[in-house]
């Protein structure tokens, strides 16, 4: 087995132990200094800020169980060279509050070192995203605060 093919396998554990809900299984697949970013507006998704170390990503995996029943997940796409690993994911998750569904792509890239995911990169359609979470379009908010008052 390549490392590469390993390490897809790997990424494939994280996910599916993610998304069935044992953090701590998906944690195990990290590093104890695992660093985590995603590139969305922490205003609307304070919980979203960078995460260092398996006790903050944790909270953060935390946190995001709290708010969602149920999450799922597609990736039509994982590409691996080496120790590193991209994905293009749909992901699925439904609200607690009220049973809807937010559904939205990312890319999320992955390193390994040492067999273990010491950095992931998420990349999120958060204009998407924001209106499915607050569930009101947002371009009417951007637009009324862009235009000049008198």
């Amino acid at each position: 087995m390549t490392v590469e093919s390993l390490n897809r396998q790997r990424v494939l554990h994280l996910l599916d132990s993610f998304a069935r809900g044992d953090i701590e299984a998906a944690l195990s697949c990290c590093t104890d200094d695992v660093d985590f970013l995603t590139h969305a507006p922490i205003d609307v998704l304070p919980h979203m800020v960078p995460r260092h170390g398996k006790a903050e990503l944790r909270a953060l995996w935390e946190t995001i169980w709290s708010r969602y029943s149920d999450i799922r997940y597609k990736a039509p796409h994982i590409l691996a060279d080496g120790d590193e690993v991209a994905t293009y994911m749909h992901t699925y998750f439904r609200k607690r509050s009220n049973d809807r569904i937010v559904q939205f792509d990312m890319a999320v890239f992955y390193s390994f070192r040492g067999g273990l995911v010491a950095q992931i990169r998420e990349i999120i359609d958060s204009y998407d995203l924001v209106q499915q979470v607050l569930e009101r379009e947002i371009g009417p908010l951007i637009l009324g605060a862009l235009v000049p008052r008198d």
